[in-house]
């Protein structure tokens, strides 16, 4: 195996100061969108042009692309400090959290926050019998009717930061199964998978990756309770001995959850984790709440900690950010803002004097 590299452009090379790491990244000026969508490293960019070329001439065997799977699973894993054998591929949030919804007693009860973004609610609502509360007092809420807990650990719509320890310790005391979307958190926000018994992340947004990525923490324990109702051959044990026939052979651990992988999604995705994690999410959460808090004080908000800001204002705030160059997106009624490693003091700045009218 060869030496960690120290070209920065190696997303499995050595570590990598952020400083010396946003030279691979092109991003516009003004690009605060990224709770929307992420902007992928130049890396990864190149190893998908690579694939695309190699698929238009037919020039390779697809088991080529897939290795990118693994890495991709190995780089999540390392990213939320759980063990690959735990972690399950998948294409969304919503595809990932309905095996586990299917699986629950049409009877059981599901505690969901009442602003939770719906991927992370409506298969819930199909499966069991739902109950919402505001974030503020989810953990309240939690009762001994309570089967499951479901939130997101960063709200898409204000950025709000759950209180996720004072949600395990309810529902830990209630012994409900506990389920967190860190789609808007993973890739900014320090995060240990391990601390719950499900964690699913979208990687289009913070994580950079094209959209079709998706990754599952399973504990042992959420295993125990959950059919692997969408099993298909790349669920199977022997890889590239489960294409026909019975009998049901699936692999062990979360790799039984499998979905067949988006091969494109997931070379883009192995990609910028990789270097997410040369650079270390914990440099880049020093970056990003820093613009945040930035922008922030100057609109006269308190800091809150998070990458996402949101501000009054809504379609006319859009408009106005539009006009001064920045892409953002109105979510609930608010211009909602937010702030990743390719982004600097001149964004911050450019956004709030544009919102506040003074230069």
């Amino acid at each position: 195996m060869p030496p960690p590299s120290d070209d920065p452009g190696d997303a499995r090379g050595a570590p990598l100061p952020l400083a010396r790491a946003r030279d691979l990244w092109d991003a516009d000026p003004g690009w605060l969108n990224t709770a929307s969508y992420g902007l992928p490293p130049r890396p990864a960019v190149q190893d998908l042009n690579t694939v695309i070329d190699q698929w238009r001439h037919g020039s390779t065997d697809w088991r080529a692309w897939d290795a990118a799977t693994g890495r991709a699973r190995d780089a999540f894993a390392a990213l939320v400090g759980a063990d690959a054998a735990d972690v399950a591929v998948g294409t969304g949030v919503a595809q990932a959290l309905s095996v586990v919804a299917a699986s629950l007693p049409p009877d059981a009860e599901v505690l969901v926050p009442a602003e939770e973004f719906t991927s992370n609610l409506f298969p819930w609502a199909v499966s069991a019998r739902l109950r919402t509360a505001p974030m503020a007092r989810l953990a309240e809420e939690v009762t001994a009717r309570t089967r499951l807990v479901a939130f997101s650990l960063v709200q898409s719509a204000t950025g709000e930061i759950a209180p996720a320890d004072d949600i395990l310790a309810a529902a830990r005391a209630h012994d409900a199964l506990t389920v967190t979307d860190a789609t808007q958190a993973c890739g900014w926000l320090p995060v240990s998978a391990t601390r719950f018994d499900v964690l699913t992340c979208a990687a289009y947004k913070w994580l950079m990756a094209p959209r079709g990525a998706a990754y599952t923490y399973l504990s042992p324990r959420a295993r125990q309770v959950t059919r692997p109702i969408a099993a298909g051959w790349y669920a199977g044990a022997d890889e590239g001995g489960s294409f026909y026939g019975p009998p049901l052979r699936l692999a062990p651990g979360a790799r039984a959850f499998d979905a067949s992988p988006a091969w494109f999604s997931q070379v883009g995705a192995a990609t910028a984790m990789e270097l997410i994690n040369r650079i270390g999410v914990r440099a880049i959460h020093d970056h990003d709440t820093a613009l945040a808090a930035r922008f922030s004080a100057a609109l006269g908000l308190p800091p809150t900690g998070s990458a996402i800001v949101t501000a009054d204002g809504g379609d006319q705030a859009e408009r106005r950010l539009a006009e001064a160059g920045i892409r953002a997106a109105v979510r609930a009624g608010r211009v909602r803002v937010a702030f990743h490693l390719y982004n600097d003091s001149d964004d911050a700045d450019r956004a709030a004097a544009a919102l506040t009218g003074r230069p």
